[in-house]
């Protein structure tokens, strides 16, 4: 399976980010892209350049006022009086225009750029610095190569990985949070509509992909199905994720999640992914988007499952079985050591 890179991806730092009121240190580091492009490497997967996209299909995902804002908050609090006022080198909302504050009244738009930053970004933990927005939009390069790579007449591949980085699950049409930014997986079903495709999202991430469920909320022709940790249990994305969420008006029917107790282990993680795969069969998807997270992982310091590199291998298995173009995003993962070797099982059974 070609690897597909951007040395962009390299280029997000968030250092740290505020947790609970906390400044703690950051987990979605650039050495989680440097250590799976390593072990792919080693594996023997080829490694095929991003080629720059225009934002078409991007804009088909995302609102435009997201897109822009992204592309223009690093330069906009840099030249604000944050450095030297209060030590802040990276974009941290602090007040969000939530429905309960504007109660139906009509509000404008933010004059401050910190205030801005509420409008767009759900959390305080998913901070803007200095290359995030060119990693971002790298990593939506490094996805519509891997589709163009499937979908290619002449190509030799069935199959691509697109080495994502910041993740893109939680991004959502005019929001972000959850350390995602773009909706890597969001752009790549939506470049297989344009070939007139049905596509079956399948998330294996830890984490519900509450953004990628909400782009094709109300669309029959993208199905999005989600194993994850139960968020009833208190884990993130907390208020998106149950199993009675089904998607609604022409897209009833087209969401399936799957939430898991902590601490399910392989057996009870493949059962579901194993439903994951039966309801895109029952869709009759004609290409599917992996989002991988790797955090299912036992030693991941993310979430509580304990999902072993044999579960991945065979979760891996599972979907390739399906035997249909597939492209598969990089999504969460956050233990270095054993990282590199999750993907290269995951992705063996391509």
């Amino acid at each position: 399976m070609p690897v597909v890179w951007s040395d962009e991806v390299l280029r997000h730092d968030p250092r740290d980010e505020v947790w609970v009121g906390v400044r703690t240190d950051g987990t979605e580091v650039p050495a989680r892209a440097t250590v799976l492009r390593e072990a792919l490497d080693a594996a023997g997967h080829p490694e095929v350049a991003a080629v720059a996209h225009p934002d078409d299909v991007l804009l088909e995902v995302h609102e435009a006022g997201l897109v822009d804002w992204l592309r223009t908050a690093w330069d906009a609090w840099e030249a604000g009086p944050y450095a030297a006022a209060v030590g802040s080198d990276r974009v941290v909302p602090y007040v969000f225009p939530t429905p309960f504050m504007t109660s139906g009244m009509p509000w404008r738009y933010p004059a401050a750029t910190h205030a801005r930053a509420g409008v767009w970004c759900y959390d305080t933990m998913t901070v803007v610095g200095p290359g995030t927005w060119e990693a971002a939009r790298g990593a939506v390069d490094a996805t519509l190569t891997a589709v163009d790579l499937v979908l290619s007449p002449t190509g030799p591949t069935r199959s691509a990985y697109a080495l994502t980085r910041p993740p893109g699950h939680h991004a959502a049409p005019a929001g972000f949070g959850g350390s995602c930014y773009l909706n890597n997986a969001a752009v790549a079903a939506q470049a297989f509509t344009h070939a007139g495709m049905r596509v079956a999202v399948l998330d294996v991430d830890a984490h519900h992909g509450n953004g990628t469920q909400a782009v094709f909320w109300e669309r029959a022709d993208v199905l999005y199905a989600s194993v994850h940790v139960d968020p009833g249990a208190g884990w993130f994305p907390h208020v998106l994720g149950y199993g009675d969420e089904r998607g609604t008006g022409a897209g009833a029917g087209a969401t399936v999640n799957v939430p898991l107790p902590p601490g399910t282990d392989d057996e009870g993680w493949l059962m579901a992914v194993r439903l994951l795969v039966e309801a895109a069969l029952r869709f009759d998807a004609d290409a599917v988007v992996l989002s991988l997270g790797l955090d299912a992982a036992a030693h991941d310091p993310e979430s509580p499952l304990e999902v072993t590199a044999d579960g991945y291998a065979r979760a891996g298995a599972l979907v390739a079985a399906l035997d249909l173009p597939t492209v598969v995003v990089q999504e969460g993962g956050y233990h270095l050591e054993t990282l590199g070797g999750l993907a290269v099982a995951a992705l063996k059974a391509f």
